[in-house]
């Protein structure tokens, strides 16, 4: 069984199919109940079709990500700061591919759903509703991501965790040193606010969502997996200068 689910999920007509369905159902919430804002989106015209990283804070287990693919697929039909009429779901940019916690990606039907759009699972080794220490992705798990990118985008959350300003894993700065992908961070904002942080059923509406594209990281590939880790976290605008002050003292 699990054979015939990895062959469909690299079956590119089944992965257009489930980008379409999942696209069509939440694009009211993206852009006609809340409002998207697009910044930094010519950085995407100029990348190539793979061995290209996404490195994003994380608000939502799932609309980050699909907001992403919405986007990368206006892209593609030469749209910028705004989604517009969704005719690009017609023919959506498929050449992509997400990290995801295995746990979370079969909790239900809806998100065994949305594995065929792309999903790299990965075994956490931390609970992130404990205390437990937050070590890397399991090595098997850090080969998947790996052979992805040869062929792929990716999109990875380092903190692994919608809690904001929580430290980061070590797992994707071991992949930037290995690999030398090309390195995009992304800073997303007013999703934990417009929906529910599991599903996808709005919480608010009228939120500004905004997805900012920054110029690819100048990486010394040389340095520590500390120091990189500590790049990608500042990058994301999660590292502690950007944690508000009720935070930092509580």
């Amino acid at each position: 069984m699990s054979k015939v689910f990895n062959r469909l999920k690299n079956a590119n007509l089944l992965r257009k199919v489930v980008h379409f369905t999942v696209g069509m159902v939440t694009y009211p919430g993206i852009a006609i109940i809340n409002k998207l804002r697009i910044k930094g989106a010519d950085v995407l015209a100029s990348l190539p079709q793979s061995n290209v990283l996404f490195v994003s804070n994380h608000q939502t287990y799932f609309l980050d990500v699909i907001t992403l693919f919405h986007i990368f697929s206006a892209v593609k039909w030469g749209k910028k700061d705004r989604l517009g009429v969704p005719y690009y779901l017609l023919n959506p940019f498929t050449r992509v591919n997400y990290v995801a916690a295995e746990q979370t990606m079969k909790s239900s039907w809806v998100s065994r759903l949305f594995l065929l759009a792309g999903g790299i699972t990965v075994r956490r080794t931390w609970n992130e509703n404990s205390k437990e220490e937050r070590r890397g992705l399991d090595p098997s798990d850090t080969r998947k991501i790996a052979r992805s990118l040869l062929k792929n985008w990716i999109i990875t959350f380092p903190q692994g965790t919608t809690t904001p300003y929580a430290p980061a894993r070590k797992g994707t700065a071991l992949i930037i040193k290995h690999h030398k992908p090309i390195v995009i961070p992304v800073v997303i904002s007013g999703f934990s606010k417009a929906f529910y942080k599991t599903g996808m059923r709005l919480r608010k509406r009228g939120t500004q969502l905004t997805v900012t594209f920054k110029e690819p990281l100048q990486i010394d590939y040389n340095a520590s997996v500390q120091e990189i880790t500590a790049q990608l976290m500042d990058a994301i605008e999660q590292s502690e200068r950007f944690m508000p002050d009720v935070l930092k003292h509580p």
